[in-house]
């Protein structure tokens, strides 16, 4: 965590603040794609049932073509499929084939009348290892995304990729990358979002509308910049089966919680439209830093359309606009609720999307990306606020624009490309303590940031080769750039089935764009960008079809360590950054597929994360700070837990029922204290109960530790219609668990007690 700080920090921040106011980003993007046409033995086209499977995953992707025998699968992660094409009267077809890029894998299919031929049998003797991946790459998809667990608004993607290794869910929703403060980057349908998405800063895509989540962490490709902690690539829901597919999802639990979902596709020839809509509300949107919950309440809306239109077998539009709005209130502690503060905040994005691409050949295609978006976020105080008035406005306007070529040629994958954005931010606060004047700001600011990059993906024999180039410009408060190379190896080691990969990853990453423009305004220094070395080993090993193990050590060394601090208890957060931070970790996955009616996964990580004084970014006006911005030393960084544990065991005895137990374990985060500060300093301001799931003698919150349950049942099913009915009790066993407790830097917040959810699924 940051190092301790005086209680008096902020309040010594307010007051000079007060005085001046009173003077006048394997190698590429897993995005694979098979397009069929089949015929009939005259050319004619012939309606046929197509399954595609993993030959290394449980992926499945089964339907009928459309009426004029095409069909379609989108967002396959790269490696070898078999796929088989069956229809009555006909023999049926059966190949393997390989995705090695994203450049689609067209075929024309003829089946032969059932007499003259019989089905081709492919032998499966595929090791369940992929040699070809260079780093950590997981992949969501399937019933990992239809049974995922009930969970607050806003919380369900963010839920998914915090069960992976290496990943840590604080307060708020907000993930952290082995160790990385709000360097976590989005990718929404090839688009990147590096602003905070957690949902007390912006709205949230939901699993509702997700088709596949792929999520990297090491070899990390070279098209992707700027945020570069971990990367979590989003795949929106689309059909391409003729007609229309309406589907309704309800939700409701502990809480008050409630929540709606309604969406509806229509595919005609060559041109599909669909759009969603959704609302909700809950009595505990964040975490609070009281057992009483108070003032937790959130509503939410939104909604999205999405136009596609293939103009030829080589040309594809593809247009989204999307609208989301959330409006919470800030949950009190005892103090602030004994005196009636009442803080209301509010988000809301709007967004147009658009992609056009260009199939040149079979081995080379071209892509084009465009976005414009508006977010903004307010905060507002009723006067009885404590122990501050605090009113806050703010927000960007941002354009974005991007292209990549992809080639493929022989053993070779490459892809080279650029992208731009700019933004226009403002930014207006409002402080005011103890009936003094109060303090204004306001300001206005325009980013500008590019980048460009070349890479490329080998394999020969044994041996996979990644290797990728990027260079970026930041412009904003201070103007950088930098070169980054991006390296990564894999081998096959035959014998005993084992993939031996390693990979480097250099990093420039770009300071948080919230409340930045006042940071850089007063004393202190601005908010610079940060160089990273990330550094992987791994291996990965299958024994048989029924588990696969997966090992990494990683290191990552920063030069200017970002990092951020909570302003009181408002939740408005400003970035600063020290001189350097060290982080190293051990990442273990074991996963068993499916036997027997039973799946599952265990992951443990280990993590120590050591950051080093001087302060070198941030406000820096009060004593304290200064002194830091001057000092020497080093402390754990903010999210140095060194033990998470994750496991889920699933159990279908039929092939519509099935069952699950899952736990999480937590070692502690630290906390944040003053010299000698002891827990009687405390027990004026927190309860028993939390002060408990303190351990003062070592600086850390106590380990934390829950467990679930869920069942859910396919009520009815008709072809693609399907009924499906799951429910989930979340922390059984009702444990206080806490997450942050009392710094100023991060204040207290509590995870949830026992949450009971049902969620009921339509499709039509």
């Amino acid at each position: 965590m940051k190092p301790p700080a005086g209680a008096a920090r902020w309040s010594g921040v307010l007051g000079l603040l007060l005085c001046l106011a009173a003077r006048p980003g394997p190698a590429h993007r897993l995005e694979g794609e098979v397009s069929l046409a089949v015929r009939d033995p005259a050319g004619l086209p012939l309606a046929a049932r197509v399954k595609l499977s993993g030959r290394l995953s449980p992926f499945l992707a089964e339907s009928d073509t459309d009426e004029d025998g095409r069909w379609r699968a989108r967002h396959l992660r790269f490696g070898p499929y078999l796929l088989q094409v069956t229809r009555q009267g006909f023999a049926g077809f059966s190949e393997p084939i390989a995705i090695r890029s994203e450049i689609p894998v067209v075929r024309e299919i003829t089946l032969p009348l059932e007499a003259l031929e019989t089905i081709i049998q492919v032998q499966d003797a595929v090791s369940p290892l992929d040699p070809r991946q260079t780093g950590t790459v997981f992949q969501l998809e399937g019933e990992k995304l239809a049974d995922t667990s009930f969970s607050t608004p806003g919380r369900g993607t963010a839920g998914l990729v915090n069960n992976l290794p290496g990943w840590l869910m604080e307060a708020n929703a907000v993930l952290h990358p082995r160790g990385s403060e709000y360097d976590t980057q989005y990718v929404i349908d090839g688009i990147p979002m590096t602003d905070n998405r957690s949902p007390a800063f912006a709205p949230a895509v939901e699993t509702d509308e997700l088709e596949a989540i792929h999520v990297f962490t090491a070899n990390i490709p070279a098209e992707y910049g700027r945020k570069l902690g971990g990367v979590v690539e989003l795949f929106t829901r689309r059909s391409d089966a003729r007609g229309h597919h309406p589907e309704v999802a309800l939700r409701g639990g502990s809480f008050s919680s409630a929540e709606s979902y309604v969406a509806d596709a229509f595919v005609a020839g060559r041109t599909a439209v669909s759009g969603g809509l959704r609302a909700a509300e809950t009595d505990r949107f964040l975490d609070p830093p009281a057992l009483e919950n108070y003032t937790n309440h959130a509503g939410l809306a939104g909604g999205s359309f999405r136009f596609e239109r293939d103009f030829s077998a080589r040309d594809r539009l593809q247009a989204l606009f999307s609208w989301n709005r959330a409006h919470f209130l800030a949950p009190n502690d005892p103090a602030q609720e004994e005196n009636g503060q009442r803080q209301d905040r509010r988000n809301e994005e709007t967004a147009g999307r658009a992609s056009f691409r260009h199939v040149f050949h079979s081995t080379a295609m071209a892509t084009i990306r465009f976005m414009a978006r508006d977010l903004s976020a307010q905060l507002w105080s009723n006067p009885l606020a404590a122990p501050v008035y605090a009113a806050q406005d703010r927000g960007f306007r941002e354009v974005y624009l991007a292209g990549h070529v992809a080639v493929q040629k022989g053993a070779h994958v490459a892809k080279f490309g650029g992208d731009g954005q700019t933004a226009g931010l403002h930014e207006r606060f409002y402080f005011q303590q103890n009936g003094s004047e109060g303090f204004r700001f306001q300001d206005r600011q325009r980013s500008r940031e590019a980048g460009a990059f070349v890479q490329d993906h080998w394999q020969h024999g044994r041996w996979t080769l990644d290797a990728g180039l990027r260079w970026d410009y930041y412009g904003l408060l201070v103007q950088e750039s930098a070169w980054s190379p991006r390296l990564g190896a894999a081998y096959f080691w035959k014998t005993p089935g084992v993939v031996l990969h390693a990979s480097y990853d250099r990093a420039f990453q770009t300071p948080a764009i919230e409340n930045l423009l006042l940071t850089g305004a007063f004393q202190g220094l601005p908010v610079r960008p940060s160089h990273g070395d990330f550094y992987e080993v791994g291996v990965r090993k299958g024994f048989g079809r029924l588990l696969r193990v997966e090992a990494n050590q990683f290191w990552r060394r920063f030069r200017e360590f970002a990092d951020d601090d909570v302003f009181l208890n408002t939740g408005i957060n400003f970035p600063i950054a020290f001189s350097r931070a060290a982080i190293q970790g051990t990442e273990l996955r074991v996963e068993m597929p499916g036997r027997r009616g039973f799946s599952g996964f265990a992951s443990w990580s280990n993590q120590i994360g050591t950051g080093y004084l001087p302060l070198t970014g941030g406000l820096f006006l009060d004593k304290e700070s200064a002194e830091l911005a001057g000092g020497t030393g080093r402390f754990p960084i903010t999210q140095d837990q060194r033990n998470t544990g994750r496991a889920q065991i699933r159990y279908q005895p039929r092939s519509r029922v099935w069952l699950a137990w899952g736990a999480q374990y937590s070692s502690g985060l630290p906390v944040e204290l003053e010299p000698g500060a002891t827990r009687e300093d405390f027990e004026a301001s927190s309860s028993p109960p939390i002060l408990d799931r303190v351990n003062f003698a070592r600086g850390r919150v106590r380990p934390g530790f829950s467990w679930d349950v869920s069942t859910g049942a396919q009520l009815w099913k008709r072809e693609s219609r399907s009924v499906r009915l799951q429910i989930d009790v979340l922390n059984a066993g009702d444990r206080l668990n806490l997450l942050n407790f009392s710094g100023l830097f991060s204040g207290t917040a509590l995870a949830a007690p026992r949450t009971v959810g049902a969620q009921l699924r339509m499709q039509f």
